[in-house]
């Protein structure tokens, strides 16, 4: 009965992800491509608790574990690598 519920949020996902891709390729800045694969990896992470919450498992929590750790640690060092490049320019 609620399993059209899941089918909506993956059919989000698949577009969140299409969309994030794009902008990847796209760009046309770093600061575009980093945003848009931390939304990726943010919609795979959605896409995989999802998963375990429709299963009812929880086998797959440290694939989400590893997605936000590498989520995080990409972000903290693209802004320092962008902080650093405009304090040189400065």
């Amino acid at each position: 009965m609620t399993e059209w519920v899941f089918y909506i949020a993956g059919a989000a996902f698949v577009v969140a992800g299409s969309l994030a891709l794009y902008r990847i390729a796209r760009g046309p800045k770093l600061l575009d491509r980093m945003i848009a694969s931390d939304m990726m990896l943010t919609t795979l992470l959605c896409a995989v608790g999802a998963e375990m919450v429709y299963n009812g498992h929880t086998r797959t929590l440290p694939v989400m574990l590893v997605l936000g750790a590498t989520a995080f640690l990409g972000a903290v060092v693209v802004a320092r690598h962008v902080s650093r490049s405009a304090h040189d320019d400065a």
